[in-house]
């Protein structure tokens, strides 16, 4: 195959991840609903077509002969969980009913993926690693160290001088800063079960580690763009996402990821009270 020739089979390759990817924005942060399945029936589609001209390409499989995970499916996984989280307004709310919305939602988009890959394609595509029986190195807990202090520093500033902190309820009592700490740390034990554990994951079992963390990273900023991280809160979110993408590379832990995904948000929990409160906390230096 020459060099030209193996350019348009990458590209054609990506155009489907890629189209079903973009459907996360239309959701997420246009909130065009109707644009989000276009781009995914789109890009199942897409991908479709791909492996259906492939297959009539290719020499019949013999039984036990290793066949090439399917993009189709594994996108398919993906656009089921999107579209269940679409379901719902992302709005930050505290009330019995929202707590139960999100947790049925952002449960399903989990779930829902997880039993059609391992009960209908049965290809065991999606996991949660949750122990590797490796200790943490000191660059692992010195990271733990750095991300209390990165944001200590970093989102006290970016929540209260850009005015996003008024995206979530004001919580001024016991009650109400209780069912805030749940939901927050809820949400960011979700987000690696669904952006790591199984976005990712799927787009790794096509692509390479770099391509596949861009496109998880779309995913990713977009949910959270709606859920509150407004403004220039993407310049915050994009790095985050990548960081969480990489940092799963490289120690295939979810138990890894997920307890640096919660004390970033123990930080965020402390600054939204902080910032509803002014004097309730005052360890911030805004």
């Amino acid at each position: 195959m020459t060099d030209v020739s193996h350019d348009t089979a990458s590209r054609l390759r990506i155009l489907p991840a890629l189209l079903v990817c973009a459907a996360a924005p239309a959701f997420f942060v246009l909130e065009i609903p109707w644009l989000g399945w276009v781009l995914l029936a789109l890009g199942l589609g897409a991908a479709w077509l791909r492996e259906r001209g492939r297959l009539a390409l290719e020499l019949p499989v013999s039984n036990g002969a290793h066949r090439p995970p399917s993009l189709t499916r594994d996108l398919s996984l993906i656009a089921v969980g999107m579209l269940i989280v679409s379901v719902i307004p992302l709005a930050a709310e505290l009330d019995n009913a929202a707590m139960l919305r999100f947790t049925l939602a952002l449960g399903g988009a989990v779930v829902v993926p997880y039993v059609i890959s391992r009960f209908i394609y049965r290809d065991y595509a999606i996991r949660f690693p949750w122990r590797t029986h490796q200790p943490w190195g000191r660059l692992q807990w010195g990271w733990l160290v750095a991300v209390l202090v990165l944001g200590w520093l970093i989102l006290p500033f970016y929540f209260i001088t850009s005015g996003v902190y008024e995206n979530w309820p004001v919580v001024d009592t016991p009650d109400l800063i209780a069912r805030l700490f749940v939901g927050v740390g809820a949400v960011g034990i979700w987000d690696e079960l669904f952006f790591i554990c199984t976005v990712f994951a799927l787009l790794r079992r096509h692509f390479p580690d770099l391509v596949a963390n861009l496109l998880q990273m779309i995913v990713f900023v977009s949910f959270l763009w709606e859920l509150g991280y407004r403004e220039w809160g993407p310049l915050l979110t994009i790095p985050f996402a990548l960081l969480q993408g990489f940092i799963f590379l490289r120690t295939h832990s979810l138990s890894y990821v997920v307890t640096v995904h919660l004390l970033f948000d123990a930080v965020v929990f402390a600054v939204l009270v902080h910032a509803h409160n002014p004097g309730m906390l005052s360890i911030f230096l805004v």
